[in-house]
This record gives structure tokens, sequence and C-alpha cells, in this order.
């Protein structure tokens, strides 16, 4: 038999690999981004067009590269950042695998330009699909700029798989804010299609959080460190009351590299316990420096994930730090019964000097003269006796017993108030509805009765409601008196201008939509002013994952969101009347058998599904 297995072409195999490492235009950003902070440049540019499927281009003023070196940048395990196996357990830099720009050129239209400072002439070269176009010098400032260019060119398949402008953004968005937050002694600015999306100047940890995630952010931030022989810890976390149903502001940094890690979100979780809603989510910006030798980063390509030495050491220093920090900024209630709240001095009287109290003496009063003091009365009030007052008994001076005789007296007959029917022929109201453990809702019929699924049940109808006021006419709004102004980021604020005229026609009324707030002065009649926000938050978090191309199904995912936010929960009491109006509002859906997420809203049981259960 003939031998079957044989070698690849370096270009298949680079093609293959380059999956591992270039998964969607973020994943080029993530490389090029950490490429220029290796260089150590002190400005980076990111300029991206149609979401990174056109280009990305990263600028940067750092060290720049050799004839050599730009050449043999562009091959598979070739880098600056390591000589031995050894140093894998010591890294200081982003990069050390070598497979980034060669995964990068085999896929797509690769420019570079570079030049070292001492140099007069930089480099100029272009790849395609891993193949050297041309090479030549060039009048180049100091630094490296990479423009990837058409990506997947070459793999269609890819391309096709890759989701809307608007997701494709999002993600690049996240990669670019991971880069930034973690190193907030560079310059960082971003593009997109033309437009400055951010200009993050040099500054430190807490400014640079603040630029990014609007100036809101600034009062809702605790600061936490903590030193000790295993990790160095330092950071923000939220306060309580900011807390979002999504998570959006979830950063772990261990030696200035974005992390994930359930264990260590744990931690948090474990800090923040019964102090946050059901469901919610704080927001913590944590920056671990730990010894190189005592983490392992070469698990996965994005090194997005870490195995640490001691994992339960560090969850211990890391819950009990937040904790100490909750409590040290009364963010967190303390027990104390020995202090009296009373005794605490108020922020403004801190630094203040105490002061003698002046007193003031009439010396020219006497108690016992008649006179008049020297003083005007408006100053000192004179001493006067009080007058005597009269004695109880002069209460009774005068009264005279006089018998009344009771036979004599008359009183106001009761009007008599008949009735049209008689009590008998009255007939007593019916009760229709039951609540069961605040959860189902009883309703008797003909052949049984139906169980009826509260929750379920009102998304159903609050899901038509907002689809036909978005489909067919234009719902009524509540006018608010002041206009209600929330805060949220760059990239949610880019997602609400998007969705700006679906959600008008749910009943929403946006004054103005500014860089980091809108201003809504309309909510829909069933949206109560303190719900607005819950209600825009998870309508965000639901479409993370990108608004549908269509309308129609654009409309249905908005509606979904709303009618879950709003219903009633389960736990709720709800009168009589609730129920009946509930009951009838579901059967009078058009498809009310099942919720909008294709759950059943009802079960019927007939009498005899019940007379077989009492059977023997």
């Amino acid at each position: 038999m003939s031998s079957i297995i044989q070698l690849l072409p370096d270009h298949v195999a680079n093609q293959i690999a380059a999956g591992e490492v270039v998964q969607r235009p973020a994943s080029v950003v993530k490389e090029l981004l950490e490429n220029a902070v290796d260089a150590k440049a002190t400005d980076i540019k990111l300029i991206v067009k149609d979401a990174g499927k056109s280009l990305v281009q990263v600028i940067d003023n750092g060290l720049g590269m050799s004839v050599t070196d730009s050449r043999l940048c562009f091959e598979r395990h070739a880098t600056s950042k390591i000589r031995h196996a050894e140093d894998l357990f010591s890294l200081h830099t982003k990069g050390f695998r070598g497979e980034a720009l060669a995964s990068i050129a085999a896929i797509a239209h690769v420019e570079m330009k570079t030049r070292q400072e001492q140099d007069e002439l930089g480099i100029h070269i272009v790849i395609e699909g891993s193949k050297f176009v041309s090479q030549e010098p060039a009048v180049l400032p100091k630094g490296t700029s990479f423009s990837i260019k058409n990506l997947f060119f070459n793999i269609p398949a890819r391309r096709n798989f890759l989701k809307s402008e608007t997701v494709e953004q999002r993600h690049i968005v996240d990669e670019f804010q991971r880069v930034a937050m973690a190193h907030p002694n560079i310059h960082f600015t971003m593009y997109h299609n033309g437009s400055e999306m951010f200009n993050l100047p040099i500054s430190n940890f807490r400014q640079r959080i603040v630029n990014l995630f609007s100036g809101k952010t600034n009062e809702k931030l605790v600061p936490v460190k903590e030193e000790t022989e295993i990790v160095n810890l330092h950071g923000f976390i939220g306060k309580p009351e900011f807390s979002k149903k999504n998570r959006g502001e979830q950063f772990f940094f261990v030696n200035n590299r974005f992390i994930k890690s359930g264990y260590l979100h744990h931690a948090v979780m474990a800090a923040y316990e019964g102090l946050l809603k059901d469901g919610c989510q704080p927001s913590y910006f944590l920056y671990l420096d730990v010894p190189p030798h005592t983490i392992d980063i070469n698990i996965h390509p994005t090194k997005t994930e870490i195995k640490f030495d001691d994992e339960h050491a560090l969850y211990a220093i890391l819950r009990s730090s937040i904790k100490h920090s909750l409590g040290q900024f009364n963010v967190a209630p303390v027990l104390d019964f020995d202090r009296d709240p009373n005794l605490d001095t108020p922020y403004q009287y801190q630094n203040k000097e105490a002061e003698y109290p002046t007193i003031q003496v009439d010396r020219s009063f006497n108690p016992f003269s008649e006179d008049k003091p020297s003083k005007p009365a408006s100053s000192f009030q004179s001493y006067k006796k009080p007058e005597a007052q009269p004695s109880w008994e002069s209460l009774y001076v005068g009264l005279k017993h006089a018998a009344h005789d009771i036979a004599e007296m008359t009183f106001e007959n009761e009007a008599v108030t008949s009735s049209l029917f008689e009590e008998n022929e009255i007939e007593q109201e019916v009760r229709h509805t039951y609540q069961i453990h605040k959860k189902y809702i009883v309703s008797p019929i003909k052949s049984g009765m139906v169980i009826i699924n509260q929750k379920r049940a009102h998304e159903r109808v609050l899901y038509e409601e907002f689809l036909t006021s978005m489909t067919v006419h234009q719902a009524s709004s509540q006018q608010l008196l002041f206009p209600l102004q929330l805060y949220f980021s760059t990239a949610e604020i880019e997602l609400l201008a998007e969705l700006k005229s679906s959600l008008e026609n749910t009943g929403f009324v946006f004054e103005s939509i500014n860089e980091d707030h809108v201003m809504i002065s309309g909510l829909p009649i069933n949206v109560s002013e303190s719900e607005i926000s819950i209600v825009l938050e998870e309508l965000l978090s639901d479409l993370q994952d990108g608004i549908p191309d269509n309308s129609f199904s654009q409309n249905d995912t908005i509606a979904k969101s709303m009618a879950k936010s709003l219903a009633v929960k389960t736990g709720t009491y709800l009168s009589e009347k609730e129920q009946e109006n509930l009951v009838h509002n579901l059967f009078a859906c058009k498809e009310p058998n099942v919720s909008p997420f294709q759950k059943p809203t009802f079960i019927t049981m007939s009498v005899e599904d019940l007379d077989k259960k009492f059977s023997l």
C-alpha cells in the first residue's frame, strides 16, 4: 500500500494555524495593539473601517524594526520576546509565541511601514496571503504602522461567518478598551469610519476608566488596595447600587494582561454577598501583580486564560480585600452596637478647629427690683411673676343641678330603607380566579380548570402589545415633568442611536442622545420612571450579540426584551381584578398557548383528571 501521509504546503499550514489566532477582526486589533505596547510606544492610533473587514490600521511611535527584522517578523515562530523555553515562566511582554503576524499575513493583504530612530530611511513591505509582493525603502516617521486590508480574502467561508458590523465593532471596542485600560501611561486614539470614537490622554488608572466609561463612572468607583507576598492588588470596584444586569464592566488584569477567570469572579461575588439585587452584576476593574514564575500564560493562543500556582490564597485575598473596601468606605452596613451615630463628626467639620462659646451677661438685671432693666426689652426679657391661676373649685361655681326627664326627650327617627328585591333573590358574586403561591392563577372552566403561569402570560400580553405598537401604529407615551438623564458607555450610546426609531415606536421620546448620556422626556404608558434604567440595560444586554439586519426581527428582539423586563415577576401578589384582567388579556392574544420564548403559558386539568387522582 502506498504512503498516504504527506506534509502540507506552508501556505495551507499557515491558513489552518491562523484560525486559532485570528477568529475575527477584533483578534487582529488585539495582536497589533499588544505588539505596539511591547515596542514601548507612548502614542498608539487605531483606525478601523467597516468594523475591520476593509481596514484595521495600528500606528505607533515605538522602537521600529530593522530591515532584517521587518522580513523575519512574518515567519512563523519568529519572535523577539523569548530565547529559551525557560523564558515562558518569566514573561514581561504581551506576545511571545511568534504566530500573530504570520497568521495575519496568511489571510489578509498586509502593508507594513517601519523605521528605527537611528535610521534615516524606513522599510515599506507589502504582503498578500503570505506572499511578499514588494519591499522598498521609504521616508517614514519613527515607529511602525500596520495596515490589514480585506481580511479573510482567500478564505471566503470564514468571511461569511462574520457577524454584522455592529457586533464586530463591539468586539473591536472591547479589545481596544482592555489594552487601553491596562496601560494608562500610553496615549490611545481610535477612529471608526473616519470619526473619532476615543481619545485617551496619558493619565492614572482612575482617569483612564472614567474616560472610557463616561464621566458618571467616577462617583461609583470604590478603591481597593492590598499588598501581600503572593499578590499586589489594586484597582476599583463599583458600589452595589450601580450594579447592572450584564457583565459589561468586569475586568481582571494580571501583570497588565487582561484575563478571564470564573474562579476569581466567584471571589468578587462572594464579597458582595447580600448587597446585590437578584441577577445583578457588580462592576470591577482589578489589577493583580504576581511574580511571573507563579503563573502559566501559555494555555491558549488568545492568552486570556491563566493558571495560578496558589489559586486558593488568591481567592481569599481578593474576597477579603473587597469586603474591607466596601466596609471602609461605608458602602456595606456595619453592625456596631456600641457606636452612636449622633457622635460622628460630619465631613465638613473634620479639619475645623473648635471655637469657644461666647457668653453675654446682663449685669444690671435684678430679679428683686421692681424697676425695668436698663437694657432694651428686645435684648433681655424682664422677669415677671406669673399671675395666680384660679383654683379648680371655681370651675363648678354657678353650676345648677337641673334634672332632665328622659321620657320628655325626643330623638330623630331612623330612615326606613326598603330593597327592590328580596334578600334571597340577590345573587352572590362568584369569584372566578384564585392565585396560588403568588405564581399561578387558577380559573375554573366547564370541563375543569385552567392553571396559568402569571409571568409567562404577562410576557405574552406585553410582547404582542409592543409588537403591535411598533409595526401597526405608534404607541402613546407619557410625558415626564422633568427629562430623565441616563448615562451609558460609548458602545451602548451607539447601540441606542441605532435603535432610536424602533424605541420611539414603543413610546419612548428621546430629547437628545449625547456622547455619554441620553435625555428621555417620554416613556411608554406601562413603564414607570424607576424601571426605565433597568429596561434599557436589559435591552442593551440582550442585543449585545448584534442588532438583526431586517427591521421585523429587530422589532421582535426589542419587544421580547421589554416584555421580559416589565412582566409581573413570580412572587408578586395580584388582586382579583388584576388576575381577571390578565386572564382575559391572555386569551385575547393571537398565540395565548406559549410565551414569546416558546414556553407554555397555561395547562388545563379536566374533572376526569382530578377523578383519576382520587381513584384507588
